[in-house]
């Protein structure tokens, strides 16, 4: 349970099975692939598996032989293995089983903070045996929150408000120490987390952005804090300097107080990173690995507001953005495996393993702002101070066994997650540690392993000394344990290494000839970006046959209307030392639409249950699935149906190749849930256009989304429903509306980002690109779509004609 917060790391902590990599010196046999070494070694029987869930800010509470974790928006899960985790609950609404009646029960905080949701919560069991939750709300565009408590006798609850215990956010008023309230001074009382030191004494670390991180004594009997401290003790922080999140962690192996932190925003494009300093004591001072005193830092009051520059480089950066890329050839599928803004971190210990375990959500390359819990181990280097094990937790009968300075050279994926805050993803190097105690490759330098007995080893390169703990892991695209490292620069920066399983070169460059692929060949008409590198440094060169249509690059020229579609041969020449073979692609470039009218869908058509027939010039049928005829008017006019559940109509792609843009149809909503889709174009989940009868506003929205940003066009209402109404929205220049009947809904001219831009791959009508969205309720009729933006006149007159 969270009571004693207490790090028991043992010997077997710094150690780990061996599923052994051998040497992965390049070349060094005959054989495809170099056979591991033997050693002393437990295996697993079974392959890890995993559930996750979506708990955005997990603190991390064991009960019984069970871990709960509890988040922002009243989020709730649990799991018996930190690796397959159970929704418990979810949502700041009455029928939360957590906290039934929930907005009476915080009904104060929530009224105070002018908000309908909480923030993240933190649990912890006292004395008494009874659970204690510190729920907080905030508006959220500025630091008006409210910090309560409330009590259960089980941890699923139900818990019953005890009052809130601080407030913030009180502009020109007395605020809770009795001056009046200055954001770039005093908290924002929000991110709690309540824990024992070492002396059994009960503190509260709280706050983020605005004035700081700040520490309150609490009482131990009432789980409130003690009187007269105003807003406590000030850690860290202040004048809106981008810091949160705060988690103590006490260590007896070290007698320090560890101080996790999160830097930067939450959100993908907020560069999100785990933090931690040290204290001797639970209120500080902290300090980081280079000896920095953590109360000096905070944001520049002379620059404009959440300056990162003046953060960056203090505290010990444990992770932040990064990518341990999978490249052309390699095992897996995908991008490989990384995460984007991880952050708002808990830990636990085990009292009985000593493992000690990081908890945390996290987004993903290319999957937007979806977000799921994460766990990994941490263990001490020579230095006192935790590294992040790379890879998640997968369960692993862990052996006492030392790991020999042989098994240790090979060719590892490099990942340095240097101190900044930053969206960009560090993507993995590659680099090989020598027998001969050499690195070589993207980074050079030299490297030992330094205590045999605690698998310590040492990194140095351009200078710099790293020192941290190697370990087997689980790696999910080898589907094997592998031999990683994780080590801290005494500046506070991070580096992590993946060995990789040797392999000869021709088996290289024959990996990347299996694996190479550009999509769609028959349908290409986007630049195409083609790679010119593989797997464990091979090198790729392109010819194309018509380099007037498809060039050695890739740009795509498509011939004119009525001039037909080109056939072009790619070729792809891969090489590594002297291996090498070839790959050809047999690619169709279409020709340019006939416009304006790129589209037309009546839906009038027997097929409509499998194709949904283009009527314009172009021919872009869809496939239509699990979609009806509904009658509308008289027997002859049919529209599609969408039953909410599983029913939509894909279209090409091609329907989106153009700078200026319409897309109109009369729609019959039936209502329901926020978030049904329109339409939505796109292309993975960073790049894509789509039109909502309602979002979580309750408003009709456009939103097209590039680069990292959305541009919306937002109504002032949703779409009404059980009535057909005409939607259209237009595109031109930076200028778009969207049109409700005829008139004007909203409007922008800051829609900079064209259709076009969005390289399209997936279109779909009735159906979000987000899995966890709904699905649309209704009908859809005379969906057309445009390479130009039609006029308000030609709108209004589309809106006029009566569907029959």
């Amino acid at each position: 349970m969270k009571r004693y917060m207490a790090i028991a790391l043992s010997a077997a902590l710094l150690t780990s099975p061996t599923l052994l990599p051998g040497s992965a010196m390049a070349n060094s046999s005959t054989s495809d692939v170099i056979q591991p070494q033997s050693t002393t070694q437990s295996t697993l029987n079974t392959i890890p598996g995993f559930t996750d869930v979506s708990v955005h800010d997990p603190s991390v509470i064991k009960v019984g032989d069970t871990f709960y974790v509890f988040g922002s928006h009243l989020q709730v899960a649990k799991s018996k293995d930190l690796m397959n985790w159970e929704a418990v609950a979810s949502g700041v609404t009455d029928n939360n089983p957590v906290v039934p009646n929930v907005t009476k029960e915080f009904g104060e905080a929530l009224a105070w903070a002018q908000t309908d949701t909480l923030w993240a919560a933190d649990v912890i069991q006292l004395t008494d045996g009874k659970f204690y939750m510190y729920y907080n709300a905030c508006k959220g565009d500025s630091p008006r929150s409210a910090l309560g408590v409330a009590v259960a006798d089980n941890i699923e609850g139900p818990y019953k408000d005890q009052g809130i215990l601080l407030k913030s956010g009180m502009w020109d008023q007395i605020s809770e120490d009795g001056t009046i309230y200055d954001a770039t001074k005093h908290p924002n009382v929000v991110d709690p987390d309540v824990f024992f030191d070492k002396d059994g004494k009960l503190w509260m670390v709280y706050g983020s952005y605005s004035g700081g991180i700040f520490i309150l004594e609490m009482d131990e009997t009432t789980g409130k804090p003690l009187p007269n401290q105003g807003y406590g003790k000030k850690l860290t922080g202040g004048n809106h300097s981008r810091i949160e999140a705060p988690y103590m962690q006490y260590s007896p192996e070290t007698d320090y107080y560890y101080l996790f932190l999160s830097y930067g925003g939450l959100d993908a494009v907020g560069g999100y990173n785990i933090r931690v300093a040290r204290s001797k004591t639970p209120d500080g001072p902290f300090y980081d690995a280079a000896g920095n005193d953590m109360i000096q830092v905070m944001a520049d009051k002379d620059k404009p507001l959440f300056d990162d520059a003046s953060i960056e480089p203090f505290g010990v950066k444990l992770m932040g953005n990064y990518l341990f890329q999978r490249q052309i050839g390699d095992p897996g599928t995908g991008q490989g495996i990384g995460y984007v803004s991880p952050g708002h971190n808990s830990a636990y210990v085990d009292p009985e393993s000593g493992k000690h375990f990081l908890i945390f959500h996290s987004r993903f390359p290319g999957r937007g702002e979806q977000h799921e819990v994460r766990v990994h181990e941490m263990h001490m280097n020579a230095d006192g101070w935790p590294t992040v094990s790379p890879y998640r937790y997968a369960g692993l009968d862990e052996a006492s066994n030392v790991i020999p300075s042989h098994s240790v050279a090979g060719q590892y994926k490099w990942i340095n997650h240097g101190k900044d805050i930053s969206s960009a993803i560090k993507t993995s190097q590659n680099v090989v540690l020598s027998p001969n105690g050499q690195i070589s490759g993207a980074v050079t330098g030299t490297w030992s392993v330094t205590d045999d007995h605690r698998n310590q080893i040492t990194i140095t390169t351009d200078g710099v000394t790293y020192k941290g703990v190697l370990t087997y892991e689980w790696e999910p695209n080898l589907q094997r344990e592998i031999l990683t490292f994780s080590a801290l620069s005494s500046t506070g920066v991070a580096i992590w290494g993946s060995q990789e399983v040797d392999l000869a070169d021709q088996a290289v460059v024959d990996a990347v000839k299996k694996d190479l692929s550009i999509g769609d060949t028959k349908n290409i008409f986007f630049n195409v970006s083609l790679p010119t590198s593989g797997a464990r440094d091979s090198k790729i060169t392109w010819s194309s046959s018509n380099v007037a249509v498809l060039s050695n690059t890739g740009v795509v020229n498509r011939p004119r209307a009525g001039k037909g579609d080109a056939k072009v041969t790619l070729t792809a020449n891969i090489t590594k030392g002297t291996a090498s073979t070839s790959q050809r692609f047999n690619i169709t470039v279409p020709e340019q639409a006939k416009g304006p009218l790129l589209g037309e869908y009546r839906f009038d058509g027997s097929k409509l249950a499998k194709i949904a027939q283009d009527s314009s010039k172009n021919g872009y049928h869809g496939q239509a699935f699990h979609v009806e005829s509904s009658v509308v008017g008289n027997k002859k006019n049919l529209a599609a149906a969408f039953n909410g559940q599983d029913s939509y109509i894909e279209l090409p792609g091609l329907i989106t190749d153009t700078t200026d843009f319409t897309f109109s149809s009369w729609v019959y909503w039936d209502g329901g849930n926020p978030w049904q889709r329109i339409f939505d174009f796109g292309n993975s989940l960073t790049r894509h256009m789509f039109l909502t009868p309602s979002q979580h506003n309750g408003a009709l929205q456009f939103t097209i989304h590039n680069e990292g940003k959305d541009q919306s066009l937002i109504a002032s209402q949703a779409l009404p429903t059980n009535q057909w109404v005409h939607v259209a929205v237009t595109l031109q220049g930076d200028t778009g509306t969207l049109y409700v009947n005829g008139q004007s809904a909203a409007s922008s001219t800051d829609i900079t980002y064209n259709p076009k831009d969005l390289q399209s791959t997936e279109a779909y009508l009735g159906k979000s690109r987000y899995t966890a969205d709904p699905y649309f309720k209704g009908k859809m009729d005379q969906v057309s779509i445009y390479n130009k933006a039609l006029t308000a006149k030609e709108i209004q007159r589309l809106a006029g004609e009566r569907l029959e």
